[in-house]
């Protein structure tokens, strides 16, 4: 049993978002659900946190959302990486490994507008706000006379965008509606 495991509180790095904050509470609750130790939360601020400009299509490399806590983990700040599957690089630093997955959440994509409605209720022309290529694509053959413009930002930032009439509709992942009790 490693070091990290034996001790009293077990220091899980996670990124700041409301989001993320709650993927890092059901991680601590699935530690003690196994016995594991007490835990604390240890919020650190990645590059992609900071960057909120640049499209995330745009972005070069890997690590946007990884490689800050990454370093808290080797430079022993942290005990455990907690991160959305989808942030992970497809190669792990030295000495790092995926410990434990969690189980799947919904899969689904969601859709929110501000008239309530759906993507059928929105007009031609109407701005739906997206983060992913792949909802983009998705979206274009759903509905190709409505624009997907990039939106970055955290699923509240992300809302206030949609509630101010920067947009008039989101694709999110569904997962994130639920895990902030919003869906």
């Amino acid at each position: 049993m490693t070091a990290a495991i034996q001790a009293a509180v077990l220091r899980l790095a996670t990124r700041g978002s409301a989001l993320a904050r709650a993927q890092a509470v059901l991680a601590a609750d699935a530690i003690r659900g196994v016995g594991g130790p007490g835990t604390e939360l240890v919020i650190v601020r990645t590059e992609g946190d900071r960057n909120q400009s640049t499209p995330i299509e745009q972005l070069e490399g890997q690590g946007w959302f990884t490689t800050a806590i990454e370093r808290a983990l080797v430079e022993g700040r942290a005990d455990v990486a907690v991160h959305a599957a989808k942030d992970l690089p497809t190669e792990l630093g030295a000495g790092l490994e995926v410990a434990a997955l969690l189980p799947r959440a919904d899969p689904r994509d969601a859709v929110v507008c501000r008239d309530g409605g759906g993507l059928d209720s929105l007009p031609d022309g109407a701005a739906v706000g997206s983060s992913s290529a792949r909802r983009s694509a998705l979206l274009a053959e759903l509905r190709p006379g409505l624009r997907c413009v990039p939106i970055r930002g955290n699923v509240d930032t992300r809302l206030g965008k949609l509630e101010a009439g920067e947009v008039d509709g989101l694709l999110l992942a569904a997962a994130g509606l639920d895990r902030l009790g919003l869906s």
